[in-house]
């Protein structure tokens, strides 16, 4: 398992397929801040309500500069019924290895209940348009998550 990201440090480059099987890479957003988000399962109910905050907020967040991602650990086929039934317009990556999860410390132990077992760590990493890490978030809340990120960027 990979130590979290810190601010400055470069963010790991990643090629993943979309919700349709198109390839999409971070060096395709060279140039535009980005907001990459890892969450545990789409079709979930806090996945869903983050996946909708976020695109109920995209034109804002576009507005200001930012791209925004999200990646699971679902495939392409789960993405596209997620996308389809909750109308999102957020970017989403599959990542069945979970090894764009990994480098980026979104998947490690995690504790409920009392049990302790490896999933998905609910994380959100900026990154700035040379591809640096601006803020790294983890443990996040499903809700009101993305108010706290709108108003921790000033936007």
């Amino acid at each position: 398992m990979s130590e979290r990201l810190q601010p400055g440090d470069e963010a790991p480059a990643f090629t993943l397929p979309d919700a349709d099987g198109n390839e999409v890479s971070l060096a395709d957003h060279k140039g535009r801040k980005v907001i990459v988000y890892f969450y545990p399962a789409a079709l979930t109910p806090g996945c869903t309500k983050q996946a909708c905050d976020f695109t109920d907020n995209l034109d804002l967040l576009a507005g200001a500069g930012y791209d925004v991602i999200g990646i699971s650990p679902d495939k392409p086929e789960k993405l596209a019924k997620f996308r389809e039934a909750e109308s999102l317009k957020v970017t989403l990556l599959a990542d069945p290895e979970k090894t764009v999860l990994d480098a980026y410390a979104a998947y490690g132990e995690k504790k409920n209940y009392g049990k302790t077992y490896l999933g998905v760590i609910r994380s959100t990493i900026v990154v700035d348009e040379q591809g640096k890490v601006e803020h790294a978030l983890y443990n996040v809340r499903a809700t009101g998550h993305v108010a706290k990120i709108i108003k921790d960027l000033g936007i």
